[in-house]
């Protein structure tokens, strides 16, 4: 269509998931949009296609709109999804000598990292994922460095001179490098890399002290084996991805969501591609936070359910709960990343009956062929097919990728697939699907808080994702919420996080030292974290304006002897007296997450590393205020409790309410991409900010 150039500062947020492409739009003026399109296969199409429909919703020209972009924030699942099915490129582990079984040893837990639930307990499962690298990929080289950085052993000339020739005769894409106690000294791994760049400068390089800075040489070589294997692969796909959105026009750079909750340029994610295997939810996350300062509330809960997984993300005191380690493809990888909860229900979720038994997820239908009710092809029945036949969803309103949904072909699935095997009438197998699905989520949203010492009930639960709002309700009487917040952005939480995350940069080295209990912190302690956050706030600051940057500081500790360790915020230049209070605040998080009288400080302490944080924050986007009323368009009968007595809800529509609204459950108030149930004796309102607050009972 054509249309007048448009003014800049345009901003568009994009996340891709494993069944929809989710996209945010918002104008100078503060209008936005959302919208989802179908994942493809090589991803950059399903962006793409996402663009246009933004465009089309937003009835403008596609390259005007991409002329006038100013901000465009991404996350994607390429990354994870190369590493989860063994399409990461061909990579080499380069290693000091006498240490090159370090991944197929791992840690004790390596046959069962990333196993959950039942499959913890069966031992079939145990030992099946072999290492990121298999050992006849692994090179050791003669060097050695000691624990306090002095080298015992120079590094050997001729040893690495036959490392690449290995390398070319193993003819990998990708190589990683990994010292012992490269941390305290990188000079043996800077030499290699000069050596390797000049002999192979094809190769894409990663190195352990870079990637990884810190303690543990297990975690640190799996880190940056993954960064290396993952190097090719996302520097191709933001390469085509940069390629096809500059053919329409955009000249803003693509920042990268990452997994700590900000975004960078896409040129650090391709030498750094491992900080960003979680993007989307936390992306996710960052949105709540933000909703959080607006309410003016500390305590945040967010779920997103999306078409393959639910995940729960936990807001204490206005800052997500971080993790340092997460464990994909049976490794465990150093990544500063929100801590995230996720488990396999969305609403490609697939029902089946197994013995009797029905359970639903997490195998996905994804989005080829996607649930029954599509009509592309699929065959077993879904939690969508389940909302459809429940009276959820209206078949000619869902998302906005123009999908017209097959209620018959829905119920025959559900009929065939889970009715019939349990002897139920399709309605209650519908709603037996529902209420499986519902129970899942409602158990994790309690091991995030009940088992880690939270209260829920002191908690704002937001709601977003494709079917988060539709099932809200239900999650807030099994898990005893008084209700939920959604937003308009909804359906595309995620990418709203993307498009308005803080810049961040962030800088790590080890600095370790051992407090004894019975001599307590030292001036010698407070002077080696000092000296730790010095040089990493100084890297962090590395911004294109560090004047306005914001920094943190965190150091990772852990009781003597245990191998997990916890990050606790820390102030810049600590004397000895900090470092003391700096070890109280890890008893008091120690035992707020594995309950009162966990702790043990007779073991004393190791502090392990620092770590700052540089944020520059997103540029204020204008208040985008809607004046928008629910509209009345029709009535329906949806199944909540009794599927023999379904009650009629009246259904609204509306894209960004406006505020002082009020409605009576039952109701269904129709979103961009969603459906939020207000249930039976239920009231939803809305709030200045254009929220909406439904009240479960």
């Amino acid at each position: 269509m054509a249309s007048p150039t448009l003014q800049s500062g345009w901003s568009i947020g994009t996340d891709v998931g494993g069944t929809f492409t989710d996209l945010w739009l918002r104008s100078p003026d503060g209008e936005s949009w959302v919208c989802k399109s179908p994942t493809t296969a090589d991803v950059v199409t399903g962006v793409v296609n996402a663009v246009h429909l933004a465009a089309d919703t937003a009835q403008v020209d596609v390259r005007d709109l991409c002329r006038g972009v100013t901000r465009f924030g991404h996350g994607t699942t390429v990354g994870l999804n190369a590493l989860l099915t063994g399409r990461a490129a061909r990579t080499a582990l380069i290693t000091t000598a006498g240490f090159g079984d370090v991944l197929e040893i791992g840690r004790l837990r390596r046959g069962t990292a990333g196993l959950q639930g039942l499959d913890l307990g069966d031992y079939h499962q145990r030992g099946q994922v072999p290492p990121l690298v298999p050992r006849t990929q692994v090179i050791e080289v003669a060097e050695r460095i000691d624990a306090d950085g002095v080298v015992r052993t120079p590094l050997d000339e001729a040893s690495l001179a036959d490392a690449v020739k290995r390398l070319r005769e193993l003819d990998v894409e990708a190589v990683a490098v990994c010292f012992l106690w490269a941390t305290e000294n990188p000079v043996h791994e800077n030499e290699a890399a000069a050596f390797i760049r000049r002999e192979m400068p094809e190769l894409f390089l990663s190195l352990s002290h870079d990637v990884a800075p810190a303690v543990g040489e297990y975690a640190r070589a799996s880190t940056t084996v993954a960064n290396a294997a993952l190097g090719p692969i996302q520097g191709r796909y933001l390469g085509q991805l940069a390629d096809q959105l500059g053919d329409l026009g955009m000249i803003a750079p693509i920042m990268m969501t990452t997994s700590a909750g900000g975004v960078v340029p896409a040129t650090t994610v391709v030498e750094r591609p491992v900080t960003n295997l979680l993007s989307g939810p936390a992306s996710c996350v960052v949105a709540g936070q933000k909703l959080g300062v607006e309410l003016g509330t500390t305590h945040v809960l967010t779920m997103d359910v999306g078409g393959t997984s639910f995940d729960v993300g936990v807001i204490v005191d206005g800052s997500a709960l971080m993790s340092d380690q997460v464990t994909f493809g049976g490794a465990d990888m150093r990544v500063p990343s929100i801590d995230i909860a996720s488990i396999g229900a969305g609403g490609g979720s697939i029902a089946a009956v197994e013995g009797g038994v029905l359970s639903v997820g997490p195998r996905s239908a994804g989005a080829e062929p996607g649930p029954v009710c599509y009509g592309k092809g699929g065959t077993e029945p879904t939690t969508t097919d389940a909302d459809l036949v429940l009276g959820v969803l209206d078949p000619h309103q869902f998302g906005s990728g123009g999908i017209v949904l097959d209620r018959d072909a829905a119920e025959r699935a559900i009929e065939e697939k889970v009715g019939l095997p349990l002897g139920l009438p399709t309605i209650h197998a519908a709603r037996a699907i529902r209420v499986v699905f519902d129970n899942a989520m409602a158990d994790l949203l309690r091991a995030v808080t009940i088992e880690r010492g939270h209260d829920p009930r002191e908690f704002t639960l937001v709601a977003g994702g494709g079917s988060g709002p539709s099932h809200a309700w239900a999650l807030c009487r099994e898990a005893g919420l008084a209700g939920f917040i959604v937003p308009g952005t909804a359906t595309a939480q995620s990418g709203f996080g993307a498009g308005t995350s803080d810049l961040k940069t962030t800088a790590a080295r080890t600095s370790y030292r051992r407090v004894l209990p019975s001599v307590g912190a030292t001036a010698e302690d407070a002077a080696t974290v000092a000296a730790a956050i010095a040089d990493t706030a100084a890297r962090a600051l590395d911004t294109p304006d560090p004047e306005h940057a914001t920094l943190t500081h965190t150091a990772s500790i852990r009781y003597f002897g245990q191998a997990h360790h916890l990050d606790i915020p820390v102030f810049a230049d600590p004397d000895a007296d900090a470092i003391a209070d700096l070890l109280e605040r890890f008893e008091v998080a120690y035992e707020q997450l594995w309950g009162k009288g966990a702790g043990f400080k007779e073991a004393g302490f190791e502090i392990l590393s620092v770590r700052s944080v540089a944020a520059l924050p997103a540029a204020l986007l204008g208040d985008g205020r809607s004046e928008e009323k629910f509209v009345h368009v029709g009535s329906r009968p949806v199944v909540f409790d009794d599927p023999d007595k379904p009650d009629m809800a009246k259904v609204y529509t509306v894209r960004n309410p406006a505020p002082s609204q009020q409605l009576l459950g039952p109701a269904l108030i129709q979103l961009p991409g969603c459906v939020v149930v207000v249930p039976p004796a239920g009231v939803a309102t809305t709030d200045e900010l254009g929220l909406i607050h439904v009240k479960v009972n």
